[in-house]
């Protein structure tokens, strides 16, 4: 049979567009069936009102697989490495009418339109020109200097799994019960776990990294042979590292229900805390999530309800640093920023000659 050369789908009351719609994105694997390009797009309309939820008026960055996800294909990165895929960063030269913009500007100084999602034609758009998962940033188009979203990241080190990164979430959710706030957990599409918390727009960019800070060292405290907030790899051990940066200008994770170029294309998938200590992350893929979508509707859906301050937050950062913990460092391709640490290892730091 000669292979289709497009069809037409609803997307949302627009007609979409979906060229080369059996082009197999994921090849199959022992557990997946093949992942057809026009199945990714009828999966993000399939779950349009928990993607909408996640990408809404929010500057996204494009990850983009356009030959898609095959064994031995890389990701370019910001280092300059080339790969099949790559991050679109700038609104796609002939982007329908339809897809909005958001200005935003990088730590360099320089600034781009990112694609701002207003209606889920605009994300099964993206899907059709290859993009596999969303990037939003923390921030609505109105603001975009001002984060809404305090993002929690557990990412399991060599020698951890799921279920570390599932107990450490417990501890967190004691701890957010505590300093009365709500997180909404999510699986990142691997063996990590993410969790959201909405808040005020009162503060910058480094005001809410500050608060990750300090969430991640007082739980650090709480679990220290568990957790480390420690930005040099050696130093991590067998822990769980929650990455405070990932709360940085120009810093963003996988939204809610993005595809993740891995095998079986799985997904970032809501959960309820209930369901942390018992699921399987792999299970849930681009061809189980709309069954559960249907059955559960989106596990966030209540993210949006109320919004909270972070100054508890910051005043246990403010805290240690009376007790001498100054900021930590930041990823490398940042400029040097105030107060800032060394950008040196320490252990490197001191073989250095003097």
């Amino acid at each position: 049979m000669a292979p289709v050369p497009e069809t037409i789908v609803d997307a949302g009351g627009r007609d979409l567009r979906v060229s080369n719609p059996d082009r197999v994105i994921f090849p199959p694997t022992e557990r997946t069936a093949p992942v057809t390009k026009l199945d990714i797009v009828t999966y993000y309309l399939a779950v349009e009102d928990g993607i909408m939820r996640a990408l809404a008026r929010r500057p996204t960055t494009l990850e983009r697989w356009p030959k898609g996800v095959y064994p031995g294909m890389v990701l370019s990165t910001r280092e300059g490495r080339l790969g099949d895929a790559f991050y679109q960063k700038r609104v796609p030269k002939g982007a329908p009418d339809y897809v909005q913009t958001a200005q935003i500007q990088f730590p360099s100084g320089r600034a781009a339109d990112e694609v701002c999602p207003t209606e889920v034609a605009v994300v099964g758009w993206a899907a059709q020109m290859g993009t596999i998962t969303f990037h939003p940033w923390p921030v609505r188009r109105d603001d975009v200097d001002h984060p809404d979203e305090l993002r929690i990241d557990l990412d399991p080190q060599p020698g951890t799994d799921w279920a570390d990164a599932a107990a450490a979430a417990g501890e967190a959710r004691r701890l957010l019960d505590e300093l009365g706030l709500a997180g909404f957990p999510k699986s990142s599409g691997g063996r990590g776990i993410h969790i959201y918390v909405r808040i005020e727009r009162r503060w910058t960019f480094t005001e809410v990294r500050h608060a990750a800070i300090a969430f991640g060292r007082e739980l650090e405290r709480r679990l220290p042979d568990q957790v480390t907030t420690s930005w040099w790899k050696e130093q991590r051990g067998e822990r769980i590292f929650i990455d405070y940066n990932q709360n940085a200008r120009d810093r963003t994770i996988a939204s809610a229900y993005s595809i993740r170029p891995k095998p079986g294309a799985p997904v970032s998938a809501p959960l309820a805390w209930e369901e942390l200590p018992d699921i399987a992350p792999e299970d849930f893929t681009v061809a189980t999530m709309p069954v559960r979508f249907a059955q559960l509707g989106d596990r966030h859906a209540a993210i949006d309800e109320r919004s909270y301050s972070i100054q508890p937050l910051l005043d246990l950062y403010e805290r240690d640093l009376a007790a001498g913990l100054g900021d930590m460092p930041y990823p490398p391709d940042y400029p040097k920023m105030p107060g800032e640490p060394k950008r040196v290892q320490p252990s490197r730091d001191r073989d250095r000659p003097r």
